[in-house]
């Protein structure tokens, strides 16, 4: 059965992945800067996902989680803003050192 940490797995843990070893070979203050960005972006998460869950906004089906949650939010729905947390200072990286050739 497909369930929402499969398909946020399948992304985010590859994709995070990369994007650290990007960050961590920018050195210290990418990697640190990028990590900062994740705390304040994953608490900002929490809170507006438990408003947009919890006023029924969104709805997850009960079967397809893990049943974890934060508050109401489903620990599955936290993927997302990790890999953009941390791919988009990676590809930020990336970009800057094609730009400087």
């Amino acid at each position: 059965m497909t369930t929402y940490l499969w398909l946020a797995a399948g992304v985010a843990v590859p994709v995070s992945a990369v994007s650290l070893l990007v960050l961590a070979r920018a050195g210290r203050r990418a990697l640190v800067a990028a990590l900062l960005g994740l705390v304040v972006l994953v608490a900002l998460t929490a809170v507006f996902d438990n408003v947009i869950v919890g006023s029924g906004i969104v709805a997850y089906d009960p079967s397809r989680i893990l049943g974890l949650r934060i508050g109401v939010a489903p620990i599955e729905d936290f993927s997302y803003c990790v890999v953009a947390a941390l791919a988009l200072p990676a590809l930020w990286v990336l970009l800057e050192r094609r730009r400087t050739r």
